[in-house]
């Protein structure tokens, strides 16, 4: 027995070094599927929130006797704020980390929503509402959840991005039915009072994770870089020199009017087209859940037909959801607004994981946060101008067809640069 115990010991040993890089690859999975998780949640949250504005609009403007324009002018003051804070955001993360960021973005969440209970004039509201829940979606949004998603799956990043951007949906599936039955049964400020402290609750728990590990990234993702990969030293003033940038710029921009024009008042439309108050919130509420159908199935296109044409099937579906929308306020019916929700609620953001990954690899390096976070300038500024249009259309001609004209040529333009920016064709 004894000549044999080094014998097997010596035997054994090959095969438990082997297993090592096995349980360090699957330690590395499970950590960036909890990361994964984290972002989604952040982001379900963020969203969320914001869009529940949508719900709110009508009991604000009748408890205020506000016009639309006034009251949207508080949703529009949110994706402003939101999209000049993107590079600050990719800035800060770069030199901070995610701790830092994500409790500054769910400290002024909390705070603005209950500053928003007791406001009593619009610029109370503009500045709770519009400037802080503008800065602190920004602060738990999708440019520091690209940045650290990026340091955990490398290639495989547009597939996470579509699923953390399907957040969208989820945070309009489940809080804007949740908030048109808390206005419902509470009141909008006792609702906004519940969604303040609801967020700083859970600033305490995001603290304690440990944001050393998750900030580390995969070591198969850091260490074992793309073999092809190149740092051209981009900066922020030479990006802007470039015309991808712009293209980028203005696919964001061109877009995000186009898209937040309508759904600003997509609760308010379906209401004044015969819906009642709960269905329509419900209704617009389900297009979270055919938001991550069409996410990831704009991404898993990108995989098998290409970026470009997936990209443009997506506006085109986007297209035909407006066309349907203008049909609805003529016909409304449980038909046409199913095809609206899937059509243009699918569609809501389905390219935004595509344009991410797009940025991202062109101007790849050290400052890709502050040059993605500058080119996401474009959706808030796109988010706020559409939002805000929409409403001074609404109020102008008293109806809605002139505002949907003016979301299907915006979409029409945002799609553009892929048709005939060489960068964004390849």
């Amino acid at each position: 027995m004894d000549q044999n115990t080094p014998r097997e010991t010596t035997k054994e040993a090959p095969a438990v070094a082997a297993t090592e890089p096995e349980r360090s690859q699957q330690a590395a999975v499970r950590t960036a599927l909890v990361v994964l998780a984290l972002c989604f949640t952040l982001a379900v949250l963020g969203r969320g929130l914001s869009e529940s504005f949508t719900v709110f609009l009508k009991p604000i403007s009748e408890n205020f006797g506000w016009d639309r324009a006034q009251v949207v002018s508080i949703y529009s003051l949110t994706w402003l704020i939101s999209g000049l804070t993107a590079p600050l955001v990719g800035r800060l993360f770069d030199h901070s980390g995610p701790r830092i960021v994500y409790a500054l973005g769910l400290f002024l969440l909390g705070a603005a929503f209950l500053i928003a209970s007791r406001a009593q004039a619009l610029w109370q509201f503009q500045l709770s509402i519009g400037l802080c829940v503008g800065i602190g979606v920004a602060f738990i949004g999708n440019v520091p959840n690209s940045m650290l998603l990026g340091r955990w799956f490398g290639a495989k990043l547009p597939t996470a991005m579509a699923v953390v951007y399907s957040a969208m949906g989820g945070g309009v599936l489940a809080l804007l039915p949740a908030s048109q039955l808390l206005i419902d049964h509470l009141g909008w400020r006792e609702t906004y009072q519940l969604f303040g402290f609801a967020a700083l609750g859970l600033l305490v728990p995001l603290l304690l994770l440990p944001w050393r590990m998750f900030s580390a990234g995969s070591p198969h993702v850091t260490k074992r870089s793309d073999p092809d990969f190149i740092d051209h030293g981009w900066t922020l003033p030479s990006a802007m020199r470039h015309h991808a940038f712009w293209a980028l710029f203005s696919t964001f921009f061109f877009t995000a009017v186009g898209m937040y024009a309508i759904a600003a008042q997509i609760v308010a439309y379906l209401i004044d087209a015969g819906f009642p108050p709960l269905q329509a919130a419900t209704a617009w509420g389900f297009s979270g859940v055919v938001l991550v159908f069409g996410m990831l199935g704009v991404s898993a296109l990108d995989g098998l037909i290409g970026r470009r044409p997936s990209v443009l099937l997506s506006y085109a579906i986007s297209i035909l959801g407006i066309a349907l929308l203008w049909l609805l306020q003529y016909y409304p019916n449980i038909i046409l607004l199913t095809g609206f929700v899937v059509c243009f609620g699918s569609m809501m953001g389905s390219r935004g994981p595509l344009i991410t990954a797009t940025a991202m690899k062109i101007f790849r390096g050290k400052r890709v946060g502050t040059i993605f976070g500058t080119i996401s300038i474009g959706s808030g500024l796109g988010s706020a101008f559409g939002s805000w249009s929409g409403g001074l259309i609404h109020d102008f001609t008293h109806g809605y067809n002139l505002l949907l004209v003016f979301a299907l040529a915006s979409v029409i333009l945002g799609m553009i640069p892929f048709l005939i920016v060489p960068a964004l064709r390849e």
